[in-house]
């Protein structure tokens, strides 16, 4: 009998040993480790540009048959931001040759653009308004999809590599202003 109650007193000892470790591991939604929660957006600090864009580094993309608009990004303008903002100078020139710079930023993950800013006479204006907005895929105007479809975004992760958004904005290779096929190639 002895030796029976020996095991018997080992195995509470184990049983409670176990549930002690169980009871400090917690619940991850109660102590805040849950590794399936959703991530809060914190964005980084955004400086204006120094200077204007440069026109030797406009790499120009498209957009869509319906816009009368051309637009181009400057290349040396390009961040990949660690907080998973890519931000660009974008210039934009109407059909009468006139121009407009700004400063943006696009978010892969909730397919959002901001205007950080204008160029106005030379110099940057800060937006004060700004705001995170949605982007829009079916207007004419479309240059925020076109950029994040076609060059800054993996589906809905940022594009890490500044040769493969370089590479993409290439002509031949920039797919942007097309519309994203199936894997059938079925629009």
């Amino acid at each position: 009998m002895n030796n029976a109650l020996r095991q018997m007193r080992s195995y509470a000892i184990g049983i409670t040993a176990a549930s002690l470790l169980i009871g400090c591991a917690g619940d991850p939604l109660q102590s805040g480790l849950d590794p399936f929660a959703p991530m809060v957006f914190k964005e980084g600090v955004t400086t204006m540009p120094l200077n204007p864009p440069n026109k030797a580094t406009l790499a120009p993309f498209y957009v869509s048959q319906h816009t009368i608009f051309k637009f181009a990004v400057d290349t040396d303008s390009i961040l990949i931001g660690a907080d998973g903002v890519t931000r660009y100078i974008v210039v934009m020139t109407n059909p009468s040759g006139g121009q407009q710079a700004q400063y943006e930023g696009i978010r892969c993950d909730s397919f959002q653009w901001r205007l950080y800013g204008t160029l106005e006479n030379d110099s940057w204006k800060e937006n004060p308004l700004s705001s995170w907005r949605a982007i829009q895929s079916n207007v004419p105007n479309r240059y925020q999809a076109a950029l994040a479809q076609g060059a800054f975004c993996n589906f809905n992760s940022q594009e890490k590599s500044i040769r493969a958004i370089l590479q993409s904005l290439n002509p031949r290779d920039f797919t942007g202003g097309t519309k994203p096929t199936n894997s059938f190639g079925v629009q």
